[in-house]
């Protein structure tokens, strides 16, 4: 199986933690659809297999009308066999959510809502510049569980200024909605965006690693305790409502990424689309591909392999990685690993290698120490 994705780069203004490619909503978005179709039908035969899932991301899908939506998901349909997908996301913001809205996308197939909430705190929402206040956001997700969808929640942690009391309260708010699925994420100050210079300039400060473990440790035993299960190290679900599209990735599975600066992996091979707008548009009007291969080595290939599954509760599968790579490129995992397992920082079972709970926050620093280099 594989799956699709399609960047939508626009948004109503840009979030001041936001490095995603990503601009303004242009008058009109129709060059862009048109864009995304002729790309769609020149790099079909990029998928070999049957699509699972269709992830529409961004940026923020949501500020652009349904009947581009309806035009692109109409295409996705002719060009594909969608007879398998089993998952079909699109990621909203609280403030565009309405009841028409949310007919509209059912009734082109859309079964799944990614919204991005980040905080129900009006000052913390203020502090990263979201359009949306706290009582849009309880609104949209009112309207999500009147309609009966499956929907995830995106929340924020280590926002500047940000406590542990006000970090709670987001959780027990997020535990009394109950969510299908959530997202927990810490603040990460990228270079390029707002508040990475604001940190720089001393505007802001990031929050510490014990106030950022404390958080992790609150929203963890929450959601255990609320029925949820942590299978990787952002996202809870509920049972039978772990993100299907996201799970593929840290799987390996195969996708194909359509629109600026998309992504894509055929099982051997990342393409990237270059986040150029302006190029992308010149490209696909003249019918050419302006994906570009990134010709990784095979050890370049092998730590993905390890970022990727060691962001699981499973964790990274050994029988997958003997069978991809040389016997010696696992057992020099392994002897790297082993003074990790020692220390209790990772966990070996017969068939997976993974990182405990308690140091997924530390995951990083733990991934560099198994890295080929």
């Amino acid at each position: 199986m594989a799956g699709l994705y399609i960047h939508i780069p626009f948004c109503h203004s840009k979030c001041s933690y936001c490095d995603f490619y990503s601009g303004l909503r242009p008058s009109s978005a129709e060059g862009y659809i048109e864009a995304l179709i002729a790309e769609l039908s020149l790099r079909r035969d990029e998928i070999k297999e049957p699509i699972l899932t269709i992830y529409i991301g961004g940026g923020t899908p949501s500020v652009l009308p349904v009947a581009d939506i309806a035009k692109l998901a109409e295409a996705i349909g002719s060009t594909f066999d969608t007879s398998a997908v089993e998952e079909f996301t699109i990621e909203v913001n609280p403030e565009d959510v309405s009841d028409s809205l949310l007919e509209a996308y059912r009734s082109i197939g859309v079964n799944r809502i990614s919204m991005g909430v980040q905080s129900f705190d009006n000052d913390m929402l203020k502090a990263i510049n979201r359009r949306h206040d706290a009582q849009q956001a309880l609104f949209a997700i009112q309207l999500l569980s009147r309609h009966g969808w499956n929907y995830s929640v995106d929340l924020m942690f280590g926002l500047p200024g940000q406590s542990l009391s006000a970090w709670q309260s987001d959780v027990q708010r997020l535990m009394a909605i109950r969510p299908p699925h959530f997202s927990a994420y810490l603040l990460s100050y990228e270079p390029g965006t707002r508040l990475y210079a604001m940190l720089q300039s001393g505007k802001v400060d990031e929050a510490s690693e014990q106030l950022a473990s404390a958080m992790q440790e609150n929203v963890s035993e929450e959601a255990h305790r609320h029925g949820y299960t942590h299978y990787e190290i952002s996202n809870y679900a509920l049972p039978g409502f772990h993100s299907r599209h996201n799970s593929a990735y840290w799987n390996m599975t195969p996708y194909l990424g359509i629109g600026a600066s998309a992504h894509s992996y055929d099982g051997m091979v990342r393409r990237i689309n270059p986040p150029d707008l302006r190029n992308y548009l010149s490209a696909l009007s003249n019918g050419k591909i302006i994906a570009q291969t990134d010709n990784e080595t095979i050890d370049e290939l092998f730590n993905d392999f390890i970022i990727t599954g060691l962001r699981t509760a499973q964790g990274l599968s050994l029988p997958m990685l003997r069978n991809c790579f040389p016997e010696t490129f696992v057992a020099d995992l392994l002897a790297d690993a082993s003074k990790l397992i020692a220390a209790g920082q990772l966990r070996l079972s017969e068939q997976f290698l993974a990182i405990p709970e308690q140091y997924w926050l530390k995951s990083d620093a733990i991934m560099r120490e198994l890295l080929r280099v």
